[in-house]
């Protein structure tokens, strides 16, 4: 099931410990939301946490996709997390601390296992491994080959978090030190056929033009969404993630001019100064292909 998955612009953080945040996150027009029972939570909170969530997730409504980070699966608290939050409203878990594909295979034989205890077909939940470890970065593909339901896999680089603190780069505001990096990783996703990249974090809440930015240089390398830790920067990824106006005027034009080229027998054709043809055609019907579906959905 994992080319399903839905596009998602912008997974928003909820601390799980603050689940009437949900309502904030769909106001603010998040493709997603991710309800964190790890580091959002102290270790004393986790098992009152872990009952909310669940609860939020049974009585949610609405079109907005919800998933939850559990706990890391090197013990009992992960386990807990999954059984408790398999439930058919549930969108997808996303999973920490991974170092490598057997953190992965571990994960869907457990969310097997949820699925089939809760009537579910088997597969439906997507698994979203979070690649925080340099060894973990370094087997992407890997984690992304390792079952079938990984999906929006992708680096998530935020300034002081797990990834800057494994690689040993100095985070600066344009993204340099990080560029090869999260070039390589999303060429992996989609040599793994991951579904729907995503990057992510953007941790300056007030600077949402160096936002924009680094999600515009994301989406040009090929992603197609990111995690973001407040509501304010979800209008931004949404907007930097979704095709413009003239960007889809200009693939219908695009289409039309092939297609006539096509109907006349001619091949590649000089379109609006530049040299195109079926390749081209076919990139610009995928991309209004994607638009008419809408991203969560």
């Amino acid at each position: 099931m994992s080319s399903d998955r839905p596009r998602l612009r912008s997974l928003l953080f909820v601390p799980g410990t603050r689940t009437g945040w949900l309502a904030k996150a769909e106001a603010a027009g998040a493709d997603a939301a991710i309800l964190d029972l790890e580091d959002a939570v102290p270790p004393a909170g986790k098992p009152a946490a872990r009952a909310d969530v669940a609860q939020a997730v049974a009585n949610a409504t609405g079109d907005m996709a919800l998933l939850v980070r559990i706990n890391p699966l090197d013990g009992w608290a992960g386990a807990e997390d999954l059984r408790a939050v398999t439930q058919p409203r549930l969108a997808g878990v996303v999973l920490p601390k991974v170092t490598g594909p057997a953190d992965v295979r571990l994960a869907d034989r457990l969310m097997t296992w949820c699925e089939r205890e809760q009537g579910m077909p088997v597969g439906r939940l997507a698994l979203v491994p979070l690649l925080e470890s340099a060894a973990a970065l370094r087997e992407a593909y890997e984690i992304g080959c390792a079952a079938p339901r990984v999906a929006y896999l992708g680096a998530v680089t935020g300034k002081g978090g797990d990834v800057e603190r494994a690689v040993g780069y100095r985070w600066s505001r344009d993204g340099t030190e990080t560029l090869a990096l999260r070039s390589r990783v999303l060429l992996d996703a989609r040599a793994a056929a991951v579904p729907c990249p995503v990057a992510g974090l953007w941790t300056d809440i007030a600077d949402l033009d160096g936002l924009r930015a680094f999600a515009g240089q994301n989406r040009s390398l090929g992603y197609e969404g990111m995690m973001a830790i407040h509501p304010s920067h979800v209008p931004v990824l949404n907007e930097v993630f979704s095709p413009s106006p003239e960007e889809l005027a200009r693939y219908e034009r695009l289409v039309a001019a092939v297609d006539r080229a096509q109907a006349s027998g001619a091949g590649a054709i000089s379109f609006e100064g530049d040299m195109v043809d079926e390749a081209m055609a076919a990139r610009a019907r995928a991309a209004l292909r994607d638009h008419a579906t809408p991203p969560g959905s």
